[in-house]
């Protein structure tokens, strides 16, 4: 999807949203809750924020998930103690509620040998971070721009020869990831919204990579809004300059009433 023009849309430290009610807010977790960093353990959530977001979920009743291409037992480990509803894998896995499962949505995790096959490719450069999502395999190349263009030609090269394994890749924020096919974060916020307390709520999505996108083109379809960070990604209601700008907006959520739309 191309941009669409910065004076073209809102950027959003005053946004409205649904309220309290109505609302279910999903976010993307690296590069819109917390800043990137050279590598994916390095991330750090800033103290407060998990305080936040307990008390915003509160207040939704529930109605407040967290949307990324980490697995779930990743989401949890860089919460710590708090817990939250979520769609992880890029869809293949969820969790509706605290205290509930994680499910597998649609997918087996990759087969084993493919993703062996697809790992060798760290070999190319030293600094070539390989992580194993279960679901998918991330090669992440943050310490190695340089090497870009060659995971990605050793990546088609593979997919050539096995045409019909059914996997396909997700370019990211340097990053290439491979997952199974058909399988993105939007085919797991659309399962998201038919479960209860999701189910009815209008949806308010803030994502900031590529692989939001797909998000982003579907709240039209629960009446609801998308927000980017960064930029202004096609078809968002408006875009946060940086993740700190999102947390200081959740933030201002909890107590600025003039944030939620108005009763008619």
């Amino acid at each position: 999807m191309s941009d669409t023009s910065p004076q073209s849309v809102l950027c959003p430290p005053g946004a409205v949203i649904p309220r309290d009610a109505d609302c279910a807010l999903l976010l993307d977790i690296d590069g819109t809750l917390l800043d990137l960093a050279a590598t994916p353990r390095e991330v750090v959530v800033p103290p407060g924020l998990p305080e936040t977001l307990e008390k915003l979920m509160a207040r939704m009743s529930g109605a407040l998930a967290l949307v990324s291409g980490r697995s779930l037992a990743d989401i949890d480990w860089l919460f710590g103690a708090a817990r939250f509803p979520a769609v992880g894998g890029h869809g293949a896995e969820m969790r509706l509620a605290i205290g509930e499962e994680a499910v597998a949505v649609a997918a087996p995790p990759m087969d084993a040998d493919l993703k062996r096959r697809f790992a060798r490719i760290a070999a190319l450069d030293s600094d070539i971070i390989v992580e194993d999502k279960g679901y998918s395999l991330a090669l992440h190349f943050r310490l190695a721009p340089h090497a870009e263009q060659a995971i990605y030609d050793a990546v088609a090269a593979i997919r050539a020869d096995l045409p019909n394994a059914p996997v396909e890749v997700l370019p990211g924020k340097a990053v290439c990831e491979i997952k199974p096919a058909g399988l993105t974060k939007a085919t797991g916020t659309r399962e998201l919204m038919a479960h209860a307390p999701f189910a009815g709520r209008r949806p308010v999505f803030i994502g900031d990579d590529v692989t939001d996108e797909s998000v982003f083109a579907i709240m039209a379809d629960f009446d609801g809004l998308a927000f980017s960070v960064g930029r202004a990604a096609k078809g968002v209601a408006g875009y946060f300059a940086s993740p700190d700008e999102v947390r200081a907006w959740l933030s201002r959520l909890l107590v600025d009433e003039a944030l939620r739309e108005s009763v008619d």
